[in-house]
């Protein structure tokens, strides 16, 4: 197996990119795992592939694949890169509103500058069945188990289902146990991104994501939106928020039901590569 590989990040946010635009996608979840080690591989939280569209309104696919060989149904960082590699390839021009599909439905992206990348990631989901989430409470405040923990949760979907949960301090050890646990509760049939989000005022958050299917991540851009979209629900935070994630900062604007939600934040080339490299018989 030889592949031609790009190596992307969006605040830290890790991705390789294939381009399968005129060959089919082939790899197989074991395949996916040895690419994703970070010792014996490349090293990503995601993969994507760039295809042919399903959807003839749109001009390209990409799937998603998590370091674990799962597939993912949306990846707000990894559209970001997509639309700039795409970008870079000359097949979608600076500033251009251009719709691209995901697994989950399409989107509209928009290359803003060398580093800047806008997406409408669509209306936020909140109706249990459809995150999909085991729902007993009110609509904006859930109360969950979370080993032994009892956490107070906004679900919500945005491709993919997150948990929301509003926290004092982020560096508290207790995060460590409850970021897995959270992720894999039963309530959650489907697995969930479990966001811990600290609010510093109406415009700015700041926010950690464990991540289903690859862990603790730098960044997470699902998982801002979610967290914008819970408080605001809430009527907790303004229509444009700033969302502070280890590896960077992501602006999110949404002006409530209706109104679709947009992510705007950078995306970035690390290196080029094949895999297997020269000499690697992995």
């Amino acid at each position: 197996m030889q592949l031609r590989f790009s190596k992307m990040h969006g605040i830290g946010n890790d991705f390789v990119v294939l381009d399968c635009r005129q060959r089919e996608f082939a790899l197989d979840a074991a395949q996916i795992r040895a690419l994703a080690d970070r010792h014996a591989g490349v090293g990503f939280d995601q993969l994507l592939s760039v295809e042919p569209a399903r959807d003839p309104s749109c001009a390209f696919y990409y799937g998603i694949w998590n370091a674990d060989g799962s597939p993912s149904g949306q990846c707000g960082n990894g559209v970001r890169c997509v639309a700039a590699w795409l970008h870079r390839a000359g097949a979608l021009a600076l500033g251009d509103d251009v719709r691209v599909e995901s697994p989950s439905g399409p989107v509209t992206v928009s290359v803003l500058g060398p580093n800047e990348v806008t997406v409408d990631m669509g209306e936020p989901v909140f109706e249990p069945a459809r995150i999909p989430f085991v729902a007993v409470g009110t609509a904006d405040h859930y109360a969950i188990d979370v080993a032994g923990e009892m956490l107070d949760i906004g679900a919500v979907s945005m491709g993919n289902p997150h948990a929301v949960a509003m926290v004092d301090d982020l560096a508290d050890p207790v995060l460590q146990v409850l970021g897995p646990r959270l992720t894999n509760h039963e309530r959650f049939p489907e697995s969930a991104n479990a966001g811990f989000v600290q609010q510093l005022d109406r415009s700015h958050l700041r926010l950690r994501v464990h991540e289903r299917g690859a862990g603790w991540t730098l960044a997470c851009g699902t998982g801002a939106c979610a967290a914008m979209a819970v408080l605001h629900r809430r009527g907790a935070v303004d229509d444009s928020v700033a969302v502070e994630l280890p590896g960077g900062t992501l602006r999110i604007d949404w002006a409530g039901p209706g109104h679709p939600l947009w992510m705007t934040g950078p995306a970035a080339f690390a290196f080029e590569g094949e895999w297997p490299a020269p000499g690697n018989t992995a």
